[in-house]
């Protein structure tokens, strides 16, 4: 399809069907993200294509698990994994889109066993451009080798007109992916891609901010791009 209408359209799907997705496809998809850019075009990236139902279900356990923290969080005000406390104790109001978020987001996590592909995204952190290493703030920079990599799946994905959704919940349960997975020492897990046939057709478009409102010319405060 055409790549403007495939990154428009590339909703994160929340409802799969259980029809299971042909390898062949899994494959092609495969072939051609793996020209996303890398630090030093090092590709250290590493896939783990799981269609067990064990597996899946265990990876299902750990999903939720986090999910519930997450909108545990969502509820009281606080964002989830942001490292401080923030937000209003106890429970707040929430807009009606967050609200219709979570409602989908809650369907996904109850039927995540029954997603029948998910990929385990690694990366190998000798690969990593980690440039920021030194700054006083998190480190951002070494997700740059892994994740134009993941949102090459994504798109390939929405060109074959299957629906997929990625993950970083399953990150924090690292250690645990590791002895599940036999994921070998010297690699992180960047997340998961969630794939399957969607229950519902495609937007005909997301709902994004215009670029007005986040990209001005030449300085931070500068006046708005316009097109």
């Amino acid at each position: 399809m055409d790549l403007y209408a495939a990154m428009r359209t590339a909703i994160s799907t929340r409802d799969f069907t259980t029809d299971p997705v042909p390898p062949e496809v899994v494959h092609l998809v495969l072939d051609n993200a793996r020209f996303a850019p890398s630090g030093g075009n090092r590709q250290g990236w590493r896939v783990i294509v799981v269609d067990d139902p064990e597996l899946r279900g265990k990876l299902a356990e750990l999903y939720r698990a986090r999910w519930s923290a997450y909108v545990e969080a969502a509820r009281s005000g606080r964002v989830y994994g942001s490292g401080g406390g923030g937000g209003a104790a106890g429970s707040v109001a929430m807009s009606p889109a967050t609200a219709r978020f979570l409602a989908g987001a809650d369907r996904f996590a109850e039927s995540f066993h029954l997603i029948p592909l998910q990929l385990v995204i690694c990366v190998r952190l000798g690969a990593l451009a980690i440039v920021d290493s030194t700054l006083e703030r998190p480190s951002i920079v070494g997700g740059a080798s892994i994740y134009p990599f993941v949102q090459n799946l994504i798109l390939g994905f929405r060109n074959e007109g299957l629906g997929a959704t990625f993950t970083s919940l399953l990150v924090a349960d690292e250690p645990a992916l590791k002895g599940l997975l036999d994921i070998a020492d010297g690699y992180a897990v960047a997340g998961a891609v969630s794939v399957g046939h969607r229950r519902d057709p495609f937007p005909a478009r997301l709902s994004r901010k215009p670029v007005e409102e986040f990209a001005v010319r030449n300085r931070f405060t500068g006046e708005p791009l316009q097109g």
